[in-house]
């Protein structure tokens, strides 16, 4: 009797190798690096260039041991393959010295000057919060590392399609720098989607600066710009309309307290840039900027805004008077408004009814989330329009804000309410609401 001498062997020996990729997919660095031990064929997977798209890194001020094996970790992987590396996002969390910047800006160096030799295909790029206007960025520090990071932006201008550096806090002069880096090579950058917001230092009129007018020039395909009203202007609504109009799709604009917003932008403008770029949607972010006439200067009619945010930050201000808003103001965009986000510390006017009327007007209204002082009632009102195919919301999350500490008859109520209408709420709406005491 003749006995095999094969060893019998186990089903993931056979496994194809598009499912045996699919299993280092979802396995960590350490796990791959052991599972690439168990044989050639495993071993061969470990270095399928699709693993190794999309990498993180987290730069961490108050490293643990964990996080030091982790950061080490992953930078050593991301040399090892770079080459096919095509999203990377790098995170600098809670920075407190500046030690801690130098060694960030040192460590940096080597791998932007390591990425930009071997690799050709990075179309994405994220580095968040940097703010380098702190006193932990020394000067000789901030200024090698923006040098670097604009020597690298150069290297990647040809493939890089997107560009995240909200929350750099550069000068303009630097901010310029490393936007044009972009565009060195053949004058032009088509980058299609850029995310600047916050990438100014506070309190700069960036909207009258000839240099970014000059720099935003240079970008010819954009379909998604994030920035904040400081930079505004009629110059770079003529610059969007005579360079990307054809693709452009989204505006998402930061209105700050801090940030300049007086400038004067003409309706005249924002009517030739929507005309000549029909796909174009605008989306704005108020923070405490709550003033009827601050909000009327900026909100203009011919603006074809999708999403409005109005955020007092638990701030409160006998001057931000909301009526006026919400039965003058916001009313224009009835036939595209589809998200409305209110956070407001209303205690000194009841806005029930303007609110409840607003939604009705607005025909195309989707998403609908409120912190305010309401009262329970609206809830009831609302979700019985709701119900009349009244208006189509989709999406209601509300925080009732109260004067009392106690809110059990409140939630009692409100418990009430979604009982009477809930067949509605489970079965079409995304639908979260709760009391919340401000004492």
């Amino acid at each position: 009797m003749e006995h095999n001498s094969e060893p019998e062997q186990s089903a993931w020996a056979h496994l194809p190798d598009v499912c045996l990729r699919r299993v280092f997919h979802w396995l960590d660095d350490r796990d791959r690096s052991r599972a690439a031990l168990v044989c050639k064929k495993w071993s061969w997977a470990m270095y399928s260039g699709s693993l190794w798209r999309i990498r993180t890194i987290t730069f961490y001020g108050r490293p643990s041991r964990a996080h030091t094996l982790e950061f080490q970790s992953a930078l050593w992987y991301v040399k090892k393959f770079g080459k096919y590396l095509e999203h990377l996002e790098i995170k600098l969390s809670n920075p407190y010295n500046t030690a801690c910047t130098q060694k960030f800006q040192v460590t940096m160096r080597g791998l932007l000057s390591h990425l930009g030799k071997c690799n050709s295909r990075l179309v994405s790029l994220s580095i968040k919060y940097l703010e380098l206007d702190r006193f932990i960025w020394k000067n000789v520090v901030r200024a090698e590392f923006i040098k670097n990071l604009a020597t690298f932006l150069k290297r990647m201008s040809k493939q890089l399609d997107y560009l995240n550096l909200k929350g750099a806090r550069v000068t303009l002069e630097e901010g310029c720098e490393l936007l044009n880096s972009l565009s060195c090579l053949t004058n032009k950058s088509f980058v299609s989607k850029i995310n600047i917001e916050d990438f100014f230092s506070l309190h700069l009129p960036v909207y009258s600066s000839a240099l970014f007018h000059q720099t935003m020039s240079k970008f010819h395909s954009l379909v998604t710009l994030t920035f904040n009203y400081n930079c505004i202007s009629d110059e770079l609504l003529d610059i969007l309309q005579e360079h990307s109009a054809p693709s452009l799709c989204t505006l998402n604009i930061k209105c700050h307290i801090h940030d300049p917003h007086g400038q004067v932008v003409w309706g005249m403008s924002w009517a030739k840039l929507a005309k000549r770029a029909p796909k174009l949607t605008v989306n704005f972010f108020f923070e405490r900027v709550m003033k009827h006439d601050h909000l009327a200067r900026i909100l203009l009619v011919e603006i074809p805004v999708r999403s409005i945010s109005l955020r007092s930050c638990y701030f409160s201000d006998p001057d931000w008077i909301m009526r006026p808003t919400l039965t003058n103001l916001l009313p224009a965009y009835w036939h595209v408004l589809q998200k409305l986000t209110l956070e407001l510390n209303n205690d000194r006017e009841l806005l029930d009814n303007e609110l409840l009327q607003l939604i009705l007007l607005c025909k195309q209204l989707l998403f609908l989330k409120v912190w305010a002082f309401l009262s329970v009632t609206f809830m009831d009102r609302l979700l019985q329009n709701r119900a009349e195919r009244k208006c189509i919301l989709t999406t209601i999350k509300v925080r009732i804000y109260t004067a009392r500490q106690e809110t059990s008859e409140v939630d009692q109520l409100l418990c009430d309410i979604y009982r009477k209408f809930k067949y509605l709420i489970d079965s079409e709406l995304n639908y979260f609401v709760i009391t919340y005491p401000m004492v």
